[in-house]
């Protein structure tokens, strides 16, 4: 039985990746929306860039939807220095024909999670959270149905990517990372700590060129233009690819290590805003929120990736 997901997304191209593993993988997930926000680039983009996505793959038929096009409180802040004006730069993807959904994202979130069984629905979230916190406020029942939140957020041995102690999910809405974090929903967090491990070398670009299909090849040359600011700033061997590690977990967990632990958001300080606290040593005493994934096989999760990307059109 295939795993019920909403996915929130501000598709940038590892986010693509990310939505292509997923849409690979039909007998482990069952897409029940696509809920784009602002972040990488702005709303009207990522809407027009989940579509792509999805139309690329062939699967017009799952929904998309509006979600917030501004943070809880704070100014946008968007990353087309890394992903391109467009935020889906490198291939030519025709534009979409599939319509945006009449409903708001969070109108949708809200009622799928008080439709579906109590704790059937997973977030998926490779993207800013403000949407889902949004709906958390306004609907404080649904965090009771949640099955479990797994989100690409957060950073603490690693630092940060967009300030230097922020991860730019959370950077970009720090107050919606705070009142997810406090909703006591089952999560997994997968932060930038495991994310830099999964560096897109030459050898993983050139394995999913040589797939043959559409898919390999849009994904190959999205990764060959995002990488290019990493490269230069980290100066790996290969850029790191951050979304495809929330659905690699759900997929194989086996691939990551980590640990129940209490995380917190700053949401006081413009010196360290959105920085991810993580007690890893258990100093407060809190109790755990999240899990917490430090470590992950890169070679496993770019075998998957290359894997189910091949299953696609």
């Amino acid at each position: 039985m295939p795993r019920k997901i909403i996915i929130t997304t501000d598709p940038g191209q590892d986010e693509a990746a990310a939505i292509l593993l997923i849409l690979g993988s039909p007998e482990e997930f069952d897409v029940l929306g696509v809920v784009a926000v602002a972040g990488n680039v702005r709303l009207d983009r990522t809407l027009r860039n989940a579509r792509q996505i999805l139309e690329l793959a062939g699967r017009s038929d799952i929904p998309v939807f509006a979600g917030c096009e501004r943070p809880m409180q704070r100014a946008l802040v968007t990353a087309e220095h890394v992903h391109g004006p467009e935020g889906l730069d490198g291939p030519a993807l025709p534009l979409p024909t599939m319509p945006v959904q009449a409903r708001h994202g969070v109108n949708f979130i809200i009622d799928t999670l008080r439709a579906e069984a109590v704790g059937s629905v997973t977030i998926t979230s490779l993207s800013p959270l403000t949407t889902l916190a949004t709906a958390l406020v306004q609907a404080p029942d649904i965090a009771g149905r949640i099955g479990e939140i797994v989100m690409m957020a957060g950073a603490y041995f690693e630092g940060g990517n967009i300030t230097p102690r922020a991860e730019f999910n959370v950077f970009v809405d720090p107050q919606a990372a705070d009142v997810v974090l406090r909703c006591g929903a089952k999560m997994t967090i997968l932060p930038l700590d495991v994310t830099h491990q999964m560096r897109s070398t030459p050898r993983r670009l050139a394995a999913l060129e040589a797939l043959g299909n559409r898919c390999g090849a849009a994904l190959a040359a999205m990764l060959r233009f995002s990488e290019d600011f990493d490269m230069k700033k980290y100066r790996w061997e290969g850029a790191p690819l951050h979304g495809p590690c929330v659905p690699a977990f759900m997929l194989r967990p086996g691939l990551f290590q980590g640990r129940d632990v209490h995380v917190a958001i700053e949401t006081g300080s413009e010196l360290t805003m959105g920085m991810s606290v993580v007690d890893w040593w258990r100093i407060t005493g809190e109790p755990a929120n999240v899990h917490y994934v430090r470590d992950g096989d890169a070679d496993g999760y770019y075998a998957l990736l290359t894997e189910r990307v091949g299953r696609l059109p």
